[in-house]
């Protein structure tokens, strides 16, 4: 990337940064709640799971008020104190710092600004310092602008999103960023692949995208992104290492139509993006094209203290993969990755959340590419969680915005890394990953 280009990339990031910071107030944000002056229910089932109401604040900027609050526009964020046990320990620790098995840690503290900043322009940022790697970044970050115009006797909520992960800017729970798990051990092993899609490109871009929602029902998008510099990621606290930034600009799709009947919403579908990469970096033998095609759905009930959600999504990545052959970093030329998810939570009193999930990863074996015993990517399994959401509807009265959620989640794997059993050829099987996870989630 050329030096005006660097200088470009960490200018736009400042800019948001900055623009978050002089927001005037404002997905279970306490400072939106102060904002709106609604509750976390009229927003959210769950925090991060969005209801209709939520969906639409966030298509319309985060610009709706409402609130009368003078507080300033901050919100705070603990994944502490967490708890990882894995069925085996892992040789030489979960991580620096950390013991083999049965580990405490202050997962992450974020802050959090946004909100309202004018009539028409709003903003959702946040920083994060990640208690596990010790180090202190920038994190999801979504400007946006907005408006609503009348078609003849048609409704068109449209708008400019200005976010530095794919997908960050959707609204529904199924597309990555917000997919369930909405928290998960950082302690514990996990897969060494997935899809671009899948946070690969979260925080190291910059994309900008225009929207339009059609008659409270029909959604497309198109953005383009762009990797920063080396330097600007370096500067917002980002660890380059390995990384395969985009060659050029990278467009994303998203098409999707959520039909409203009473009480229950369906949504149906897609989304992509298409990348040439530079293999970690390294120039001369050209660039990988990686396309990434996904189908999304989810069907939603809320009733007056109960919901239902079920979420599916799968994703289809074609890698063509003609540098990193020629540099020795991948077996073939190309390569296939398939991502499957389905889940469905019941909330129940505003109060208890039970989700169930399935998941699956598998494509082309690929050893030098994916670096696994047996070749293969192929990683499945199953997860169950129970949460509990005291303040949904208020929190005490010394500090009415607080949320929480707190929670005992388990994973159980069929195959890891390739293989039921020996995935890394010293013996370790795939159940020696299954992990029992319980944590507090706190906002204020």
């Amino acid at each position: 990337m050329t030096r005006l280009n660097a200088s470009a990339g960490l200018l736009a990031a400042g800019a948001m940064l900055v623009a978050g910071l002089w927001a005037r107030g404002a997905e279970a944000l306490p400072l939106y709640a102060r904002q709106t002056g609604q509750d976390c229910a009229s927003c959210h089932t769950t925090f991060f799971e969005l209801t209709p109401i939520g969906r639409r604040f966030k298509l319309g900027g985060y610009t709706l008020g409402g609130g009368q609050s003078t507080l300033p526009p901050f919100a705070v964020m603990l994944q502490a104190p967490t708890f990882t046990h894995t069925q085996t320990g892992q040789p030489g620790g979960a991580a620096a710092h950390f013991g083999v098995n049965d580990n405490f840690a202050l997962q992450q503290v974020s802050l959090f600004t946004g909100g309202r900043i004018t009539d028409n322009i709003g903003a959702f940022v946040q920083g994060t310092l990640d208690g596990v790697a010790r180090r202190v970044a920038w994190d999801n970050t979504d400007i946006r602008y907005a408006d609503s115009v009348k078609l003849g006797d048609h409704d068109l909520l449209w708008g400019l999103t200005l976010n530095n992960n794919p997908t960050v800017q959707d609204v529904w729970n199924t597309t990555p960023a917000w997919s369930f798990p909405f928290i998960s051990s950082v302690l514990a092993p996990a897969p060494t692949t997935s899809t671009l899609l899948e946070g690969t490109l979260a925080q190291r871009v910059l994309g900008l995208g225009a929207y339009g929602f059609f008659d409270d029902m029909a959604y497309v998008e198109l953005s383009g992104y762009r990797t920063l510099s080396k330097n600007s990621q370096l500067l917002l606290g980002v660890d380059t290492t390995g990384e395969s930034p985009i060659d050029g600009v990278a467009p994303y799709w998203r098409v999707a139509v959520e039909p409203t009947f009473g009480k229950h919403t369906i949504e149906v579908g897609t989304f992509g993006l298409r990348a040439d990469v530079v293999p970690q970096r390294l120039t001369g033998a050209g660039t990988d094209a990686v396309t990434d095609i996904g189908f999304d759905a989810q069907y939603q009930y809320i009733g007056d203290n109960n919901a239902v959600t079920a979420r599916a999504s799968w994703i289809h990545e074609s890698r063509d993969l003609g540098a990193s052959h020629a540099l020795g970093l991948a077996d073939n030329a190309h390569d296939s990755l398939r991502s499957f998810q389905i889940s469905v939570s019941y909330i129940f009193g505003d109060t208890w959340s039970l989700t169930g999930q399935r998941f699956l990863t598998n494509g082309t074996a690929d050893a030098t590419l994916y670096g696994t015993a047996s070749g293969s990517p192929d990683t499945t399994g199953w997860r169950a969680e129970i949460a509990y959401l005291p303040f949904m509807h208020g929190g005490p009265a010394f500090w009415p915005w607080l949320n929480a959620r707190i929670g005992l989640q388990y994973t159980f794997y069929d195959k890891f890394n390739g293989s039921a059993s020996n995935f890394d050829g010293l013996g370790r099987n795939a159940r020696d990953n299954n992990t029992v996870f319980l944590y507090s989630w706190i906002m204020f």
